[in-house]
């Protein structure tokens, strides 16, 4: 299989039609496109968890596990309260590495309000760089619950974020020292500043506020994934102008120098969501800090379309992250920034 996410095809085939076992008080059943379990505790209250993994050589690869994971948890309308991590390393991790990725990690905890639950790690020869796990778990109320599900024809689309900022970064701190050849210190340091607006939660709760019912983080895959598997989930059509996806140039100027697709690039922190009035959520989300722009409609047809001026293409079926291309084309060598 290629690397990345499975497919739709093989998800149905090699993991949907295994599952038989149900029980009423869980309300989700398993689907390629939905990133949470939930559930029923009691009467109208939920538990909600999010799972996220992410591998890499530098000690900061797990805030993007737990960014990812939380975010999740934030675009459903949950509020998250604990993280639970487990973290595999390589038979050369030292201990400072351990002591420095579980402070990194702390951080997210702090800026986020949550707690730091549970830390689990361990060396294994099964890995060839660290692979870090996490569970984000909250709490709704079942009347607030959101779904990308929830998608209606007829709506607006607007995307919250940077298009493929999340891989910008996670390569910047794989390669600074070989960036640091190609790129002058002030623009290192531009993509630096970048790191905080990959945590959308206040951004979310902002969209909720405003009455979205249905939002979903762009994942593996990048931008053009995330939209698609948005239709898949609501069983819609989609309209998007390609000239309203933001990216920014820190990100273009990396894709350019490794040959990347900036729109097939994981992008968590970026959130597509709907809504009758575009242009009022769009200040909405203004209003709290976070980048925001219409895509274009979601409509009652089959076809997802894309436009650039005059140029209309279909949206193809997801392919394999370009990030993951990138760690396969460079066979993931250790550079970790000093």
């Amino acid at each position: 299989m290629k690397a990345g996410n499975i497919s739709q095809t093989i998800w149905k085939r090699s993991v949907k039609k295994q599952l038989h076992t149900e029980r009423k008080e869980v309300l989700f059943q398993p689907s390629a496109e939905e990133a949470c379990s939930v559930v029923r505790i009691s009467k109208g209250k939920l538990a909600v968890c999010a799972q996220a993994e992410v591998s890499g050589a530098s000690v900061r690869t797990g805030i993007y596990a737990a960014v990812r994971a939380l975010n999740d948890l934030a675009v459903h309308g949950v509020e998250p309260t604990a993280l639970t991590v487990q973290i595999l390393l390589t038979p050369d991790a030292q201990e400072g590495d351990l002591k420095a990725m579980t402070g990194c990690l702390e951080s997210v905890c702090l800026e986020a309000g949550v707690q730091l639950a549970c830390v689990r790690a361990e060396v294994t020869p099964a890995v060839v760089r660290t692979v870090i796990f996490v569970t984000a778990q909250g709490e709704a109320a079942e009347d607030a619950l959101l779904r990308p599900a929830y998608a209606l024809p007829g709506q607006d689309i607007v995307l919250c974020g940077y298009a493929g900022l999340e891989g910008m970064l996670r390569i910047l701190d794989e390669r600074e020292e070989e960036l640091g050849r190609r790129f002058v210190p002030a623009f290192i340091q531009q993509m630096k500043q970048l790191r905080g607006n990959v945590l959308a939660l206040d951004a979310a709760r902002a969209a909720a506020a405003a009455g979205v019912k249905a939002m979903y983080q762009v994942g593996s895959g990048g931008i053009f994934a995330g939209l698609w598997e948005l239709a898949e989930a609501a069983g819609i059509g989609l309209d998007v102008e390609l000239s309203g996806i933001s990216v920014r140039q820190e990100t273009v100027e990396l894709c350019e120098y490794y040959n990347l697709n900036p729109y097939q690039l994981t992008s968590a922190g970026c959130i597509l969501m709907t809504a009758r009035d575009g242009d009022a959520l769009v200040k909405a989300l203004e209003r709290v800090g976070a980048r925001a722009s219409k895509l274009g409609v979601t409509t009652d047809k089959k076809a997802r379309v894309i436009t650039s001026g005059e140029e209309q293409r279909y949206l193809d079926r997801p392919a394999p992250d370009e990030l993951m291309c990138w760690w396969e084309r460079t066979g993931g060598t250790d550079c970790r920034p000093v």
